[in-house]
């Protein structure tokens, strides 16, 4: 597969990725999802890279690269997600590999990512990339 990956930047390429995007993260809209992507490059360093094919983007994902006391400069990714039309025909895997070897370029000692227990085709995926499951994440809604 000699597919490009492509950096979002501009609210039409951002708002392209929603296909995608959306299947992931539901609750947003395709503006509330324009504006959190903007926001969030400008004021977190998040960037947003896709697969895009004749049927429209087949992949997406977004990240950032951060310091933590924990870990050093790591590479965090916060979002993956292949279309569904698009799925079991390795855009996932192509974008995942794209990704480690950016955070390998940009210098980080570690990559991180967190994952909802019940999406087991994802865990395999990342497993067959020599990931670990490490740690427990915790979440309290503040109202």
């Amino acid at each position: 597969m000699t597919t490009s990956i492509l950096m979002a930047k501009t609210p039409e390429t951002i708002r392209a990725c929603f296909r995608t995007m959306g299947e992931l993260r539901p609750h947003l809209t395709e503006e509330v999802f324009v504006a959190q992507v903007q926001r969030q490059m400008r004021q977190h360093a998040y960037k947003l890279v896709y697969i895009e094919e004749p049927v429209g983007v087949v992949a997406a994902a977004g990240y950032r690269v951060a310091e933590f006391l924990a870990w050093g400069k790591a590479f965090y990714l916060d979002d993956l997600a292949t279309h569904s039309g698009a799925r079991k025909k390795g855009y996932g895997g192509l974008l995942l590999d794209w990704l480690l070897e950016e955070a390998e370029r940009e210098g980080c000692g570690q990559f991180h990512l967190d994952s909802g227990s019940q999406r087991y085709d994802a865990h395999r995926l990342y497993m067959s990339r020599h990931m670990s499951i490490l740690a427990h994440h915790f979440v309290r809604e503040i109202v």
